[in-house]
């Protein structure tokens, strides 16, 4: 049986969402799902531009709260928070392994629409190289 991930964020509208999208592109059999404290009411229109520049279509997705998952267990559950301002979600569900990775959130952008994607990029392909390494490390070779 392949691992069960959750990712954990705070509104489950960027980063947890692309790291969902990666994980699954990694590796069909995972079963990976995102979660939020404080979910939004949207997946960023932005996240979803700069994935499926990529091939990875996560038009279909929506935020999800936390509580939806805290009867299930999970191999790992990964927080994605990154800024200082953000408090990182705790996980109280039962998990083996619990693991921060963490981002800024691009949603905080702030300039011109090409520097807004500029900076959705950066975290997107910052969440592509180090969720793949945690993959190849903890995923794969197991």
């Amino acid at each position: 049986m392949k691992d069960k991930i959750l990712i954990l964020c705070t509104g489950n509208s960027c980063r947890s969402q692309m790291a969902e999208g990666f994980l699954k592109e990694f590796d069909h059999e995972l079963q990976v799902f995102s979660a939020g404290t404080n979910p939004s009411h949207e997946v960023h229109p932005k996240a979803v531009q700069v994935m499926k520049e990529l091939g990875i279509d996560l038009g279909g997705h929506s935020p999800e709260n936390v509580d939806k998952y805290l009867d299930k267990s999970f191999d790992y559950v990964i927080t994605v928070c990154g800024g200082a301002k953000e408090t990182c979600p705790r996980f109280l569900g039962d998990v083996k392994h619990h693991l921060h990775i963490g981002f800024e959130d691009p949603a905080d952008a702030t300039g011109t629409e090409e520097e807004i994607l500029k900076e959705f990029r950066s975290i997107r392909d910052e969440i592509k190289e180090d969720f793949y390494k945690f993959y190849v490390e903890k995923v794969r070779s197991n």
